[in-house]
């Protein structure tokens, strides 16, 4: 990826992820997961001080080496037993039917392929597993719809892949989950990067 792509978009990607208005989503997310978990793209680690004692191990994958080595430092202080794993959701290294939980927070706008994601997704999840998530993506407004197709291509380069207008119920949906609950609406900001999913979802 080169050195932006290596070294600067992991940091850029911490200090976003810090925003305090994304506490109480990650809080919510998080909490809400039970028995094992799979945490797609896990990043620095910053959602793992919010699983609650319902969670006995926490999986998270990641494909930035750089994040990884970030997590391993929050990992030591969590009180879930911890496995960090270099890889990409496209091809989740785990046995189908194999974790309770997969959380996502705002990780679906930049897979590349995310419709192959959600589908890995859906096969390591257990009869009766749940997918929880925030995430970013298409608003149903016309106009600030119009600004986040201008805006991807450019916000995609320096933002370690981000789409702004990737229609996350439909992504979800088309996937085979049912969605179970679904919260939606803006976050304080500028709205072509604010409208929030945040939900459950369950594979048909």
């Amino acid at each position: 990826m080169g050195f932006y792509g290596d070294v600067i978009v992991p940091r850029l990607v911490h200090l976003a992820m810090r925003n305090t208005r994304l506490l109480p989503y990650r809080e919510r997310v998080a909490a809400a997961a039970q028995g094992r978990v799979l945490e797609i793209g896990i990043g620095s680690g910053l959602n793992l001080p919010f699983y609650s004692p319902a969670v006995n191990e926490v999986l998270g994958l990641e494909p930035s080496a750089r994040l990884i080595a970030m997590a391993q430092r929050a990992a030591h202080e969590s009180a879930q037993r911890v496995r960090l794993v270099e890889g990409s959701a496209e091809a989740i290294p785990l046995d189908a039917q194999s974790v309770d939980s997969v959380v996502t927070t705002w990780t679906l706008c930049s897979i590349p392929n995310a419709r192959a994601a959600l589908a890995e997704m859906r096969r390591v999840l257990r009869p009766g597993g749940r997918l929880l998530f925030v995430e970013h993506g298409r608003a149903p407004d016309a106009g600030v719809r119009v600004w986040q197709d201008r805006l991807t291509p450019l916000w995609r380069r320096l933002a370690g892949g981000c789409h702004l207008n990737r229609p996350i119920r439909a992504m979800i949906e088309d996937a085979g989950f049912a969605i179970d609950h679904l919260q939606a609406g803006y976050m304080a900001g500028p709205k072509a990067f604010t409208f929030m999913s945040e939900g459950a979802a369950r594979p048909r």
